[in-house]
């Protein structure tokens, strides 16, 4: 787990879960599972991402950087997943 941004509105957690050797078939490659936490503060509200979701979140989050952004545009790029967000954050 990797806190990887937190400001007044958002924190964003990274997961990173890497799979047995056991469980990868031999001549294959070691896959890593995990995704991203996004909690916004605000509304109180959570999402997990994964799969192809949470690449096309990291490859957003790669461009955004380039630009050297402030916390006000980082915050804007995350409140377009706040919708996603289902989960209510109880304790966190």
């Amino acid at each position: 787990m990797h806190m990887l941004y937190n400001s007044d509105n958002f924190a964003v957690v990274q997961f990173v879960v890497a799979v047995e050797a056991a469980e990868a078939p031999a001549g294959q490659p070691q896959l890593a599972r995990g995704g991203y936490e996004i909690v916004d503060k605000q509304a109180r509200k959570e999402l997990f991402l994964e799969g192809a979701l949470a690449e096309q979140f990291k490859l957003g989050v790669e461009a955004l950087i380039e630009s050297s952004p402030g916390t006000d545009e980082i915050d804007d790029f995350l409140s377009h997943y706040s919708s996603l967000a289902q989960q209510p954050v109880v304790l966190h």
